[in-house]
């Protein structure tokens, strides 16, 4: 069997080469990455969660409308996705302030905000992923305004539909980030979903505990980042019920575990 050839690989994915024009295959890795992959280090498992987590919850998304790079899964770690012009752009949607909106304006974590904002960061590590307005996209040719508009109705969207789902399992959304490309019918273009959509990319906060269900216990060195992200797939239906019983204090289960 050929080698299949790398297209490129990134802090949590690698991208190869599709079986058709036009598509690629995403793996997911275990690599965990922070403050702009200053700091790094392996979540055993992660990749395999990650990939069904963002399987499900693209493909829920495909079905109220919402276009995206998703084809299907191929295995654990890997999925079949549409072959796009990434936008260079992170779109971050916040429900409650936490991370750097705390500390740029000074503002508790955990505070509720009077309405959902939309930022923009420019997608480069060596700049550290610099936060930027609307006039440095459309000034820099990143995006145009029509494609601008797109992204953030989509992110909107994507936030009204998610803010339910996870609510539905007792999770809080608190905020996350969407990654969008262009795809291309001769010379129109057309703005679609891309990347992923797992604990990696958003904040998840248990609603009873405040517990964190997502990559700041990574960052923050808290422990249990492997239980946090079986939590949440196992309240998405992506687990089944083992022996134990849900994990919603993440320190008791690592004591039982001895660890």
């Amino acid at each position: 069997m050929a080698r299949r050839r790398q297209i490129y690989e990134g802090k949590a994915k690698i991208l190869y080469e599709g079986p058709e024009p036009g598509t690629l295959i995403q793996y997911f890795k275990d690599d965990a990455t922070a403050f702009n992959a200053q700091k790094k280090g392996t979540i055993s498992g992660k990749g395999v969660l990650n990939n069904r987590i963002s399987e499900h919850i693209f493909t829920l998304l495909g079905q109220i409308g919402v276009p995206t790079h998703f084809i299907r899964r191929l295995n654990m770690r890997e999925q079949l996705i549409r072959q796009v012009e990434i936008v260079p752009i992170e779109v971050v949607v916040r429900n409650v302030a936490a991370g750097s909106l705390s500390k740029r304006l000074g503002i508790e974590e955990g505070v509720q905000l009077p309405r959902t904002i939309v930022e923009y960061y420019y997608k480069d590590d060596a700049l550290g992923d610099p936060m930027i307005s609307e006039e440095h996209v459309l000034c820099f040719g990143w995006a145009s305004q029509d494609e601008l508009h797109d992204m953030a109705d989509m992110a909107i969207r994507v936030n009204d539909f998610l803010t339910g789902l996870f609510a539905g399992i007792g999770i809080r959304l608190v905020d996350f980030k969407l990654e969008f490309g262009r795809i291309w019918d001769n010379d129109y273009g057309r703005i679609i979903l891309a990347d992923e959509i797992s604990p990696d990319g958003c904040r998840l906060w248990d609603m009873a505990s405040g517990e964190k269900l997502d990559k700041d216990r990574f960052r923050r060195d808290l422990g249990g980042e492997v239980e946090a992200y079986q939590e949440v797939a196992r309240r998405l239906g992506l687990l089944p019920e083992g022996a134990e019983s849900a994990v919603l204090d993440l320190e008791s289960h690592r004591k039982r575990r001895g660890k």
